[in-house]
């Protein structure tokens, strides 16, 4: 289980204080990574960090609003000094809204964080690969990377370029070393979507719309994680691994 391991390297995943990026931040300590952990605000960093540290891993907690480049460029100062082997782009915001009623404001503040804020993190972490000849990078992609979703345009068109952009980078620098793959999680029942899950009826049809019969829990993205971080996965770049309970494969 060598090909595994992550000892030795250091991960950055962004949007960590809590939900997905918590479970696969805390997953990636497990399998031996050093852990550096984001969120806009560093105090809400903190149960993570711990629960990191009572697992036996290492991680520090960092500010950053990927929305904003002037700290994307602090980041790129502060990367200097820690080399990055493993990004994971989670960080993200959503607003459920009916396609009408969608500001320049909200479209801005969506597309802000989750592609352009992800684009310009991935390029200040992957110099420093790009310099040392290896890395990987993992990108959060979504269902609403490949099906529509009503009243989630602007988050649907910031995920759907998220694929176009791993796809992108992996093509651009497979011959430099660095890897770049995404997942795309199902139905998850977290504070970005728990909007959804507050309509009971809508909880319910959509439950029984996923062969697996249940939504998905922060647990079962850290297989893929680790998988697409490590050695085992070597040879695969621009690829998008569904984890959905079958969702696309049914529909």
């Amino acid at each position: 289980m060598d090909m595994f391991s992550l000892h030795g390297q250091t991960a950055l995943v962004t949007g960590a204080s809590r939900g997905l990026g918590a479970a696969m931040a805390l997953g990636l300590a497990r399998a031996g990574a050093r852990l550096i952990v984001t969120a806009r605000q560093v105090d809400a960093l903190e149960p993570t960090v711990q629960a990191i540290r009572a697992a036996g891993g290492e991680a520090e907690p960092l500010a950053l609003d990927q929305s904003d480049p002037a700290a994307i460029e602090r980041l790129g100062a502060y990367l200097a000094e820690t080399p990055i082997d493993i990004l994971v782009n989670n960080a993200g915001v959503e607003e459920v809204r009916p396609s009408t009623e969608v500001s320049e404001a909200l479209w801005d503040r969506i597309l802000d964080t989750n592609l352009k804020g992800a684009f310009f993190t991935t390029q200040a972490v992957a110099k420093g690969m790009i310099a040392r000849g290896r890395g990987s990078v993992i990108n959060l992609c979504s269902l609403t990377s490949f099906v529509g979703v009503p009243t989630a345009v602007p988050y649907g068109a910031s995920k759907s370029g998220m694929l176009g952009m791993t796809r992108a980078l992996s093509a651009e620098w497979a011959g430099k070393g660095v890897r770049v793959n995404a997942i795309a999680p199902g139905y998850f029942r977290t504070d970005l979507t728990e909007v959804f899950y507050q309509n009971e009826a809508w909880a319910t049809a959509m439950q029984a719309k996923i062969p697996q019969g249940r939504f998905g829990a922060g647990e079962d993205l850290v297989g893929a994680v680790v998988f697409l971080a490590s050695g085992a996965s070597a040879y695969i770049t621009g690829q998008c691994i569904g984890i959905d309970g079958g969702y696309l494969a049914a529909i």
